[in-house]
């Protein structure tokens, strides 16, 4: 009895079954988390409606508690009579009829109690203060207004801190201070100034302090108002909650509060869950920041969650029950199938797969098997072919440019035999002996960058003998280039075709340079000759943008891109009458034990 075998189509169908779970999913989640979303918005734009009314009415008395400041500061009769120095019944009388009306005219104009202190610069003017012994001057009914002369003020460290440049109509401080915290109270301070003096102008003649309850400054701060359960916090960045109200209040719950502690009002979103709105209160260094608990924000997203959760159980028990069994058989095998494209893509050829059955699987496991061994027996096969046919080039190459030094060398040999200049015709051939000893190299198209340089050394004791003073050259090579190797005759092509084509009068002057850069190490031929006609170069170029190059220019260009690849090569920088610069890059390639052996061994 044969086995059922489904096609691949229905086999495919039914897998797809597995990826509805994943929409029931998030359709689920966004639907859930759409709701809570929108219930959290709508919570907090009521929430900050509120808090902003709060804080429109919290500066409203902040502004009210300015104005009486200003009905001090911008006094011109005040000034005028705190400037005044004249004792006796002038003194008494500018204080019955001036200062006291105008310090109690200010704290009566106010909408809310408040205690005022004034300390004056002008000693004829004596004190007149209250005697509290311990109690706060708000909960008194006595006289709100005290006088006091400058020297009880100077000690004091919050005068001390206050800030020393006078902004006309603007400098003010709010800050507890002294006994204030104790007593719930912030004050404002603030100088009395000299505007109405030419002479010194702004000039400090007193001081003001205007308290008031931090109670009645902030008596519209009602957590009710956003609801039961939250809670709302005055606070201050240096002295932490200066007032409360709510289910984490200080006065009705102190454990509640460690549970907003300062980090997690200052964070983001206050304990895990929690909704925080902040409000920054003009005028004052504090926030206003609401607390709202997690359980009330989602007591109307319970349900909706909770059938949410159910649907999408059912609906993922039912694909479980009807999916299980089918979409592990798949699953493997296509796992399988990727297994193997991904380490052909990796290069490796050899794993191979075997599936039972006739079905489409078995059909594309053979398939990929077939085309695994075809292509890593052809990637083989091109391997070998691209490195014969290099090393094929490379040697053709490096049997072109030696018989055409050798060919110039001999000419210029038998010009010395000609003319009988026996010791120079010794010379040149002793070091023509040295310069192929070094460039055989048993072979081998590496050698260490030093023999480049000797090879180099070589060829100019060659052209010396033949052109004596004539031809200058200075070496400029850094000491770390001889730790690494090179192409073998890369720098005399370039030297050669100097001596050939640059002359320009009776001398020429050749600069040798070799340096070690973050691209490579880089060869610089430098001379001062006729340089290249304008309409040949242009600008640094590569020499296959020249078009006139010279076969031995040509030559090393293309050696060097053989070996090392395209980034590196030959570059030209030259100028009509000034000269030509040839720029040689090659890799960084330290020199190997072998080369090392062979460096000793000559």
């Amino acid at each position: 009895m044969s086995r059922l075998r489904l096609p691949f189509g229905i086999k495919l169908m039914l897998s797809y079954c597995v990826l509805l779970m994943v929409p029931v999913l998030l359709i689920g989640k966004l639907v859930n988390d759409i709701y809570v979303e929108s219930i959290r918005q709508q919570t907090g734009s009521t929430i900050q409606g509120t808090l902003s009314q709060m804080k429109s009415n919290i500066a409203f008395k902040l502004e009210d508690t300015k104005r009486i400041s200003d009905m001090l500061y911008f006094d011109e009769r005040l000034a005028r009579a705190l400037r005044a120095n004249r004792e006796g019944w002038e003194s008494y009388d500018a204080t019955q009829n001036i200062l006291f009306p105008k310090f109690q005219t200010a704290v009566e104009t106010a909408n809310r109690r408040l205690w005022l202190s004034i300390y004056l610069k002008n000693e004829v003017f004596r004190e007149t203060y209250n005697i509290y012994e311990g109690t706060d001057p708000l909960s008194t009914k006595s006289r709100l207004y005290d006088v006091y002369q400058y020297p009880r003020l100077v000690e004091k460290e919050w005068y001390r801190s206050y800030p020393r440049d006078e902004v006309y109509g603007t400098t003010m401080q709010w800050k507890q201070i002294e006994d204030d915290a104790q007593y719930g109270r912030i004050s404002l301070l603030r100088r009395l100034v000299d505007i109405g003096s030419m002479q010194y102008p702004h000039d400090e003649i007193g001081f003001m302090r205007i308290s008031v309850s931090l109670k009645d400054l902030f008596d519209s701060v009602d957590f009710k108002k956003i609801g039961d359960g939250t809670t709302i916090y005055i606070y201050d960045s240096r002295q932490g909650v200066m007032i409360s109200s709510g289910a984490g209040s200080i006065a009705e719950d102190d454990a509640s509060l460690s549970s907003h502690t300062e980090a997690q009002i200052q964070g983001p979103e206050g304990k895990q869950g929690d909704l925080v709105i902040r409000e920054k209160l003009q005028g004052l260094n504090m926030e206003l920041v609401a607390i709202v608990p997690e359980n009330l924000l989602d007591q109307n997203t319970i349900k909706v969650r909770n059938l949410t959760l159910l649907i999408g159980l059912g609906c993922i028990l039912i694909i479980l029950v009807l999916g299980t069994g089918l979409s592990r058989y798949f699953s493997r095998r296509v796992y399988k199938i990727v297994k193997v494209v991904d380490s052909f893509q990796q290069g490796e050829f050899h794993k191979r797969i075997h599936f039972q059955g006739n079905d489409e699987f078995s059909k594309i496991a053979h398939a990929l098997n077939e085309m695994g061994a075809n292509v890593g027996r052809l990637i083989q096969e091109v391997y070998f072919s691209d490195l014969q046919k290099k090393q094929a080039e490379l040697d053709s190459l490096h049997a072109q440019i030696n018989p055409h030094f050798l060919y110039n060398t001999l000419s210029s040999i038998s010009r010395l035999a000609k003319f009988g200049e026996l010791d120079k015709l010794q010379r040149m051939v002793l070091d023509l002996a040295k310069f192929y000893r070094l460039s055989l190299n048993e072979g081998r198209n590496m050698i260490p960058v030093q023999h480049e340089l000797e090879q180099v050394q070589a060829y100019i004791d060659i052209q010396r003998i033949k052109y004596g003073e004539r031809l200058e050259v200075q070496y400029c090579f850094a000491p770390e280039v001889v730790r690494y190797e090179t192409v073998k005759l890369i720098l005399q092509p370039f030297i050669e075709n100097v001596l050939e084509h640059a002359w320009t009068g009776d001398r020429i002057y050749i600069r040798i340079c070799g340096e070690v850069r973050k691209e490579g190490l880089q060869f610089n031929i430098i001379d001062d000759g006729v340089g290249f006609p304008p309409r040949t170069l242009s600008g640094p170029l590569s020499v296959d943008q020249l078009e006139n190059a010279g076969y031995g220019i040509r030559n090393v260009d293309q050696r060097i891109r053989l070996h090392y690849g395209a980034p590196y090569g030959v570059t030209l920088y030259s100028r009509p009458g000034a000269g030509t610069n040839i720029s040689i890059l090659i890799p960084l390639i330290p020199k190997t034990q072998k080369t090392i052996r062979q460096k000793r061994l000559t």
